[in-house]
């Protein structure tokens, strides 16, 4: 993957004239990418704010690498191209010299380390542009990323280093040993409440909120099966109809260039000097991509039949030659399309599996049935709990095919050996990078790596 410098340019300088503007559009595309943000005013604090976004939408991490893992380790997709590392995740051989899983992983922490900056420095900041509820904002934000990405670390490695404080090189956070899974869940959880007591709670679909911390705690509630806190995280986005919606046919939140409709609760933007290299591993070479991985064929009879994926066929389209592929990132010269970190979509299926779990079925089928007739599809026929969990898990296999759910979908609920005859439970975590072992002798490796 690229690395990608970004020079602050006077042309940046008009978003920053007021506060409400810079918080309500997208990320610029000048922003610092250093490692180690001078943060010593507003207008640096607004930057390194920028910089926050623009790791977490890098190509190693919502850009591409990180959200492959959670597709192509699924069921969905197929390997059609030159990369063979690729084919090590379909077939859930992954080898812990596996560059995209490196790619990942510095990344994340890349993301993590520019949040710390952000929440050590921006409190202490003495400039009275930066008022405090600027500093509230942009620590909260700081907060809401370092959520994400050690949720992300924690559902694709199991328990990770924890470092909370600003490091200069990689090599800094060496001999650090791992925190359980669970201390590393507990440090989500912790920076979710953070995010909440800071962020305004206004409705951006670029930046973080205290409704996109709702919508991100409904997600870990559901992966810690805390059934009851799921249901009501997942409800405070639901209820806000006004602002989030299930848009309708199904393409309406990606078709036709638009960006941040109802449907997201959280997206990340590229531009034209800002592209998503997304688009490449999807769109054929007559599209002018790689078409590394494809839709597999039992994904495409699937998608194609008006009983299950509805007008969700828009996912796949096929070439002149009769080659499938997927069209979520479809956006030509440049790649401008979106990267989908939360959909609505996805708060109605976690609300619809925690009322399942507590035992309201109606509740769960109303739910998922908001899912289906966005679709096109009829009620859900449905009616035991085992039968509902089994149509949620199905639904959501259609709904987000090519978004960075399916696998761990399936290692969360235990239905990986089922579905994808994995029985062994070494291969439901990625490899640590094998550089990263054999650079930190505190780092252990994952067992059966």
């Amino acid at each position: 993957m690229r690395t990608r410098t970004y020079i602050f340019s006077l042309l940046a300088g008009a978003s920053l004239l007021s506060c409400n503007k810079f918080l309500d559009v997208a990320p610029e595309d000048a922003v610092s990418d250093e490692n180690s943000p001078v943060i010593i005013d507003k207008a640096s604090a607004e930057t390194a704010v920028r910089g926050l976004y623009r790791a977490v939408s890098a190509d190693g991490y919502y850009g591409t690498t990180f959200q492959s893992i959670g597709y192509l380790s699924g069921d969905n997709i197929q390997w059609t191209g030159s990369q063979s590392i690729i084919q090590q995740f379909i077939s859930h051989n992954v080898r812990a010299d596996n560059a995209n899983v490196a790619t990942a992983w510095s990344a994340i922490y890349a993301a993590i380390n520019r949040a710390n900056h952000i929440i050590t420095k921006v409190p202490d900041v003495s400039d009275p542009l930066l008022t405090s509820a600027l500093k509230n904002q942009f620590t909260g934000e700081g907060y809401f990323v370092r959520a994400l990405a050690y949720f992300d670390l924690a559902r694709t490695w199991g328990g990770v280093q924890i470092t909370l404080t600003p490091t200069v090189t990689a090599g800094d956070k060496y001999n650090i040993r791992r925190s359980t899974l669970q201390q590393t869940y507990a440090q989500v959880l912790s920076d979710l409440v953070a995010a909440d007591s800071l962020l305004p709670g206004t409705t951006n679909r670029y930046r973080a909120t205290r409704k996109t911390v709702w919508a991100l705690r409904a997600r870990y509630h559901l992966y810690q099966e805390q059934w009851a806190d799921a249901e009501n995280y997942a409800g405070k986005v639901i209820a806000d109809s006004a602002n989030y919606k299930l848009v309708q046919p199904y393409s309406a939140f990606f078709a036709n260039g638009v960006v941040a409709t109802a449907e997201s609760v959280f997206e990340l933007s590229y531009s034209t000097t800002y592209p998503n290299t997304h688009r490449n591993s999807w769109q054929p070479p007559a599209n002018n991509g790689t078409r590394q991985w494809a839709p597999n064929d039992a994904f495409i009879a699937l998608v194609n039949n008006p009983a299950i994926g509805g007008n969700r066929s828009a996912l796949v389209a096929k070439t002149s030659a009769g080659l499938w592929y997927g069209n979520l990132y479809y956006r030509p010269n440049p790649a401008t399309d979106p990267s989908y970190v939360i959909r609505i979509a996805e708060e109605y299926l976690i609300r619809a599996e925690a009322r399942a779990k507590l035992g309201n079925l109606t509740g769960a089928l109303s739910d998922l049935n908001a899912v289906r007739s966005r679709a096109g599809l009829a009620p859900s026929e449905a009616a035991t709990a085992a039968d509902i969990l089994l149509a949620i898990e199905n639904e959501r296999k259609i709904e987000f095919a090519f978004e960075p759910h399916r696998w761990f979908d399936l290692v969360r609920t235990k239905r990986a050996a089922a579905v994808l005859g994995l029985t062994n439970p070494d291969r439901y975590v990625m490899p640590i990078p094998a550089a990263e072992v054999l650079n930190d002798v505190s780092l252990e490796q994952n067992h059966g790596y």
